[in-house]
């Protein structure tokens, strides 16, 4: 298994599982997070984006990431990533093609805490060649680990992405709602889905950041 390109080592923690903490920021314990999907939701998804050159960021995430910063909620990534199980591309590109992303992230004044990644796929190959693996979304262990890795409280933790897989993660760690983007709203038993579509769905997710921040403080 390569390191990457600059020889420092990828951050499996087994092979099909990304774990990496990013920066320094120290959080107190039982905070609620903000999770986010990668591709399609901070990224605009380029069908197994491998190139770094290629990321473009949406521009409707980085002011709920900015409100999150703000409130002191940790911001965790959870990225499906069946690219590498199907032999598109290796956790060496993974990790480029991250390191942009967060790179282009800082450029705007953003910061991500965790990143964690699941490249099991029952279309894989090898080691890699597993169905509903418990880290892969919908099912929650991505959410599950950051958690427990960050002392989160994840009844309060908010979820985006672009997929009813992230909907339904968020639902099965213990999530009370998530925002859909460019999805419906709809309600379901201890879960709540709301709609990213627009400036006026953004303002109610940031609203919502900076209410669970706001708990932080009370």
């Amino acid at each position: 298994m390569a390191d990457r390109a600059d020889g420092t080592p990828l951050q499996l923690t087994e092979p099909g599982v990304w774990v990496e903490r990013v920066g320094g920021r120290v959080f107190p314990k039982h905070l609620p997070a903000l999770f986010l999907d990668r591709d399609g939701t901070i990224n605009v998804d380029t069908d197994y984006p491998s190139d770094p050159a290629e990321i473009v960021l949406r521009d409707n995430i980085m002011p709920a990431i900015a409100a999150a910063n703000r409130a002191g909620v940790p911001v965790v990534v959870v990225t499906n990533q069946s690219g590498i199980a199907r032999g598109y591309f290796d956790w060496s590109v993974f990790a480029e093609v991250n390191g942009r992303v967060l790179e282009l992230l800082g450029d705007q004044g953003v910061l991500v805490d965790m990143v964690l990644a699941c490249a099991y796929h029952e279309a894989g190959v090898g080691p890699l060649g597993l169905a509903d693996h418990p880290m892969r979304k919908p099912n929650p262990g991505m959410l599950i680990e950051a958690g427990r890795r960050l002392d989160l409280d994840l009844q309060r933790s908010l979820i985006v992405g672009d997929k009813l897989a992230d909907m339904q993660a968020g639902k099965r760690a213990g999530l009370a709602q998530g925002w859909l983007v460019d999805g419906d709203a709809a309600v379901q038993p201890g879960f709540t889905i709301r709609r990213l579509h627009d400036r006026d769905d953004l303002a109610g997710l940031i609203t919502a950041i900076e209410t669970i921040g706001g708990d932080n403080r009370s």
